[in-house]
């Protein structure tokens, strides 16, 4: 079974990266935004976790490099963004503080999406395997000189960094403001850019829906749940010191899918007359968080932890339902709990039903109730206590959507999840030969590295585990 799980490794380098030229895009043409015109962003939008850069990088080599009979690869790429930016003219924008903190996206002179030239002398090949997300690439992903950490207020909401290697291929590094749209909504405007770039013509299919009023608060507000993934917890339990009194590591497993379904049928209880039945989430959900929590030692056993995962939301709405073309934030933040001894002496199937129970408690009401409970309360910081975050980017057509006329990228996704070393992301494997295998990134202490390695390996049900 332990061969279904592979443990992939990446090499410690820092990578040389030449900045020529840094620049703004603007609109190809005149959009409506005259002077001091503001757009609402939902409280699913302001969310605390939304407040954030998704950084990601895209990987192309030599052999999907255009021609030289072709037009440059930053010039394809501009212009498509240029053309882009008419429909997706937020992202042309930047974001301002109001009233009670809560943000709007404003415009402008001077404002725009970022684009950067890079050059590396490094050849792609030098980087090592291209499907292993390494933090030695964040030099390709633009960060300004003496950028805060987390700064969003006046930075592009879209920053592109194209470094092109001494071998021909290049990279496309983008850094998203998640206050925009969620993982969805960036495949939606991607895809846009991509089949632009690629036809040499706008190109939107859906055409983008802004509509964040939709998400309005109640008046006066009615929050129905207590929300404990939003809950602040002073942590009592030894995991939080363990990850961060010394810098975790990043480590990557390769999980096959027929590992993935050994997983999903343990987690299945036995002589059950119930109606569960899990997903492959739950179960792995419930199997990575089972296994870190023992890699970890937690203690004491009798202190509850939190699991919390994000839920596309789309199609709960109903009442209305939510216009085609729709790409801002519309997920809940799901939470588990459970306590230590549960999580390391009980049944994965059980694990699984707390995952699939946060996973089902997801509904119309309960997003209604989020926004109010963000209207009212307005959580100011992230709450890391006694948690673990897992993310799913295996939901996301993310190579799919990135093809701008060069084929498939070999590698899409995160970089660097040791600065939140409690969140944990599911990727999809890049090659078209892939069969539904995933790649888990997840943060450890380096002395718990090979105890979460054998516990993620093994899927004999935890109740008969030593």
């Amino acid at each position: 079974m332990a061969q279904w799980v592979e443990e992939l490794h990446f090499p410690h380098m820092k990578i040389p990266v030449t900045i020529s030229n840094v620049g703004l895009v603007l609109p190809s043409r005149t959009v409506p935004t005259p002077p001091d015109h503001t757009l609402y962003l939902s409280n699913l939008d302001d969310m605390i976790g939304s407040r954030v850069f998704t950084p990601t990088v895209y990987f192309y080599p030599s052999s999907l490099a255009p021609s030289s009979d072709q037009k440059p690869v930053m010039e394809i790429l501009r212009n498509a963004l240029a053309s882009v930016l008419v429909p997706y003219y937020p992202f042309s924008g930047r974001i301002r503080e109001t009233r009670n903190g809560k943000l709007e996206v404003f415009f402008g002179q001077e404002q725009g999406a970022l684009m950067v030239e890079a050059h590396s002398e490094m050849a792609l090949a030098s980087l090592g395997d291209l499907t292993v997300p390494n933090p030695a690439w964040l030099p390709l992903v633009y960060s300004s000189p003496n950028e805060e950490p987390y700064r969003l207020i006046d930075m592009p909401l879209l920053i592109a960094q194209v470094t092109f290697f001494s071998c021909g291929g290049f990279s496309l590094g983008l850094r998203l403001c998640h206050c925009l749209c969620d993982g969805f909504g960036a495949m939606q405007f991607i895809r846009a850019w991509a089949a632009t770039a690629k036809a040499g013509t706008l190109v939107t299919n859906p055409m983008p829906c802004w509509d964040r009023e939709f998400f309005k608060p109640r008046n006066p507000p009615i929050i129905k749940y207590p929300h404990m993934e939003f809950m602040r917890i002073d942590d009592g339990s030894s995991l939080t010191m363990s990850l961060w009194q010394k810098k975790p590591i990043q480590k990557c497993y390769r999980i096959s899918l027929e590992f993935q379904a050994q997983v999903k049928a343990l987690a299945q209880p036995a002589h059950c007359n119930c109606n569960f039945t899990c997903t492959t989430f739950d179960a792995m959900a419930a199997h990575v968080w089972t296994s870190w929590v023992k890699a970890l030692d937690v203690q004491p056993l009798d202190y509850n932890l939190r699991l919390t995962f994000s839920v596309n939301a789309r199609k709960k709405l109903q009442n209305p339902p939510l216009k085609e073309g729709f790409y801002g934030n519309v997920v809940c933040v799901a939470c588990a709990t459970s306590s230590v001894s549960n999580l390391v002496n009980g049944r994965l199937s059980d694990t699984a039903r707390l995952v699939q129970e946060a996973r089902l408690s997801i509904s119309e009401e309960y997003l209604k109730s989020t926004l109010d409970y963000v209207e009212v309360n307005r959580p100011r910081r992230l709450e890391f206590g006694g948690k673990l975050t897992i993310t799913q980017w295996t939901r996301f057509s993310i190579y799919e959507s990135a093809d701008f006329g060069w084929g498939r990228p070999v590698y899409a996704g995160t970089i660097d999840l040791t600065l939140t070393p409690q969140v944990c992301v599911f990727l999809p494997e890049g090659g078209s030969d892939s069969t539904g295998t995933m790649v888990v990134c997840i943060c450890l202490p380096e002395s718990a590295t090979n105890k979460f390695t054998k516990h993620l390996s093994t899927i004999l049900d935890s109740s008969h585990e030593n």
